[in-house]
This record gives C-alpha cells, sequence and structure tokens, in this order.
C-alpha cells in the first residue's frame, strides 16, 4: 500500500506540481538570456527614479521628461510601496501555477521574473509609445524600504538606470511635516493637532526660534528613515547597478539645472541636447503644481512654508531641534556635503 501510494503522490506532482505550501518559494531574479528575449518585445531602455519623499523627485521627473527623447511618469511603486509588483506572483498558487511541469511553456523554470519584467514593461512602454519617446522611466518615492527596494528592481531590472536624488534632511523634515499638516493626516497626535493651532493664530514663535513645528518623536523618526534611506540606497545603487547608478543633490538641480539635467540626460543615453531645452527647464521650474495644490487644500498653513526652496530649516529649527538632527544625522549631512563638520 505504501508503495501505491507514492506512485500515486509521483504521478500528482508530475502532473499538477508539488503540493501547496504556505509560503512561496523566493522569485527567481530574470536571466541576462531572459532580459534578451523580453527586449525583443520590449525594446526600450528603461529607468527608475528614487529617492527620499520631499527630496525634488517629481521636479525631476516633469524635468526629465522636457527631452523629446524620454518619457517619465510617477508613482506606480512597483518597488518602493508595499503591495509592489511581486505581489502578482508571490503567492504559493502563482507559484505552483508557473512551475507546475505539465505547463510546458515555462521550460523547467519558474516564469514570474518574466511575468513581472512584461507587466512592467508594457505599462511603461504603453505610455512612452502615445508620447513617441525612446527611453522610459517610473519616479517613485523610495522612503520606507530603502536598500530592498534597489534589490527588488535589480533581479527584475539588471540593465535598467537608477536615478537617485538627494535633498538636504533637515528640508526633507520640514517639507514632510507641513505635508502632514496640510493634509491634516489622520497620524496627527494631539500635541501635533496643537502645534497646528497655534501656528494658525501666531506664527511668530514658529519663527524666531522660541517654538518647535515638531515634536521630538517626529525629528528622530524622520532623520533616522533619511538616513536609512540614503546609506541603504547608495550602497546598494553602486554595489548592484555601477555605472548605471546616478545620485544627484536636489540643491544642485536648483542652482544649475540645465547642467544637471544635461548630466542626466546624457547618463539616460539620448543622443543630442539642445540648448533651447535651457528656457524649458526655467520655465518648468516656474511652476509648481504641489504649492497650488497645498494653497487650495489649506492655504493658511500652506503659505507658512515657501515651497521648493533650499535652507528653509534654517529660520525654522530651534536650538532642540538642530541638537536632535545632528544627534541621528549629523554625519550622513556632512557625507552628502551638505556641512563641513558638526559645527552648524
Amino acid at each position: 500500500m505504501e508503495l501505491v501510494t507514492r506512485i500515486k503522490s509521483a504521478v500528482r506532482i508530475l502532473l499538477k506540481g508539488d503540493p501547496k505550501k504556505n509560503e512561496r518559494n523566493p522569485i527567481p531574479a530574470i536571466t541576462p538570456e531572459e532580459v534578451a528575449e523580453i527586449k525583443q518585445f520590449f525594446p526600450r531602455e528603461k529607468f527608475f527614479i528614487f529617492g527620499h519623499a520631499r527630496s525634488g523627485t517629481t521636479l525631476l521627473m516633469r524635468l526629465s521628461r522636457l527631452h523629446p527623447e524620454v518619457h517619465c511618469n510617477y508613482q506606480a511603486h512597483f518597488f518602493t510601496r508595499q503591495p509592489l509588483l511581486k505581489s502578482l506572483v508571490n503567492t504559493p498558487e502563482a507559484v505552483e501555477w508557473l512551475t507546475r511541469k505539465s505547463n510546458r511553456w515555462n521550460q523547467g523554470r519558474d516564469l514570474s521574473p518574466l511575468v513581472l519584467r512584461a507587466a512592467a514593461d508594457f505599462i511603461m512602454e504603453r505610455d512612452a509609445a502615445r508620447e513617441g519617446k525612446l527611453i522610459v522611466g517610473d519616479k517613485s518615492p523610495s522612503s520606507t524600504i530603502h536598500g530592498q527596494a534597489v534589490r527588488d528592481m535589480h533581479a527584475v531590472y539588471p540593465d535598467a538606470k537608477l536615478v537617485y536624488i538627494v535633498r538636504d534632511g533637515r528640508d526633507v523634515l520640514i517639507s514632510e511635516r507641513f505635508r502632514n499638516f496640510v493634509e491634516e493626516s489622520k497620524f496627527l497626535s494631539a500635541e501635533d493637532e496643537r502645534i497646528i493651532e497655534d501656528l494658525r493664530g501666531d506664527q511668530t514663535p514658529f519663527t524666531n526660534g522660541t517654538r518647535s513645528i515638531f515634536t521630538e518623536t517626529f525629528v528622530r523618526r524622520v532623520a533616522k528613515g533619511w538616513v536609512s534611506n540614503l546609506q541603504e540606497t547608495e550602497d546598494e545603487g553602486r554595489r548592484l547597478f555601477g555605472e548605471n547608478y546616478f545620485g544627484m543633490r536636489y540643491e544642485d538641480l536648483l542652482s544649475t539645472p540645465f547642467e544637471e539635467m544635461s548630466k542626466l540626460w546624457k547618463f539616460l543615453g539620448v543622443k543630442k541636447i539642445n540648448k533651447s531645452l535651457d528656457k524649458d527647464i526655467k520655465a518648468e521650474m516656474a511652476s509648481n503644481p504641489d504649492e497650488e495644490w497645498q494653497a487650495k487644500r489649506n492655504g493658511g498653513i500652506a503659505s507658512f512654508l515657501p515651497k521648493g526652496q533650499a535652507g528653509n530649516w534654517q529660520r525654522l529649527f530651534t536650538e532642540k531641534d538642530k541638537s536632535i538632527f545632528k544627534e541621528v544625522a549629523g554625519d550622513m549631512l556632512i557625507k552628502w556635503k551638505y556641512e563641513r563638520d558638526g559645527g552648524w
């Protein structure tokens, strides 16, 4: 009887695949051969813009697509926010289907990486084809997953280019704070609500160093996340993508936009950069859709902070804010040349 049971089990596995498990096997990375095959169907070059939230990813997206060869859209969150692209195949049922021995399409290999790549390629190339562009990318802020986002991207797009934009963490802190205030986030604490009410009543204490717009908990949480994001993304980006990794600073983009965009476009592989694009860049930077949206949403709070500028922290940080941020993220400010030392 035991022999018969084993034979029946073997036949069942042969026909239907292995029995269902509570967890799927790890999703394999796409192979060079599979990349070459899929590029026959989706030939456009791909890039992805990462960056901590409130670091200029949206501006960079808007500027990058000014070039006649480049298209970029935003927040597909293929690799940067749950449930992620891999959720399409990240179940035991999916792996059983895609690896089933009776499935003659899989050639004995898990089809998962091809499914993921084909889905993302189609989403991006459909848009690019409508625009008549040859290079296409997605911008999605990477504020919580950090290095894992880079690893997940590389598993599906080892041939793509990764662009990473960094902004002074102190200005990131302020911008994120006011975003939460304007949106009246459901995560605001009672102390946060008191700060908002006081800010509406009299802004003076918040601009002369007397009163902080932050709670200590908020400063530590955002500063820690900013450090982790920079450290992990930079390390993994350089390790996995090498010459296909491009890091830049938001502040440099503000001060020398045409020069910075020319570097980026060359990195993306455009054939020509016309000097007339300088005018287009200036016109695009003169508009600020995010500022307009915030003004409509909550004008009283939004008007307190000039949007998109560098150095807002200098008029809004209290000495305590500086001390906490320096403790958590001072070394990272020096690494990215926002400060020479800890004497700020």
